[in-house]
């Protein structure tokens, strides 16, 4: 049963700055909750086609270990990764576009093919993950819509 789960959110930030942050996977561990830890596999901090990237997390009571190799990257506009480890192999995208008011619409796609374990739990997959992605970017909005402080 192929996963295809589509989120958004809308920023009240530059376009610039919410792809930025949340293009750079040294962030990731801020605003995914199940991201426990993320570690270059290719020289950082330069992120470009063919980067990649190991993430550890939680997900559904498992621990997943899994690399993300970058395929495509437009700054301020797309950002497409993939990966084939574990048991569900996943393609993830990013895009931006600017919103009203000078805020920023992030859509985050999680779309793939359950292999094993994930396999089984295939019906509740994609709800969860929906779940998640939601809260992500809730997440993501709350620590790039906080006050600045002003610096001295």
């Amino acid at each position: 049963m192929p996963v295809d789960v589509v989120t958004e959110i809308e920023i009240a930030r530059p376009r610039a700055e919410v792809a930025a942050y949340a293009a750079d996977p040294g962030n990731a561990a801020a605003w995914y909750e199940n991201i426990e830890r993320v570690e270059w596999e290719t020289e950082p901090p330069a992120l470009a086609a063919g980067s990649r990237v190991g993430f550890v997390a939680r997900f559904l009571g498992r621990r997943l270990a899994y690399t993300y190799e970058l395929r495509e990257l437009v700054p301020g506009e797309r950002l497409v990764m993939s990966t084939a480890d574990g048991p569900f192999p996943m393609e993830t995208t990013y895009t931006w576009a600017d919103a009203p008011g000078g805020g920023t619409r992030m859509t985050l796609r999680n779309r793939g093919e359950p292999a094993g374990f994930s396999r089984l739990a295939g019906p509740v997959l994609a709800p969860a993950m929906r779940r998640a992605s939601r809260k992500d970017l809730a997440r993501l909005k709350q620590i790039l819509e906080r006050p600045q402080l002003d610096p001295l």
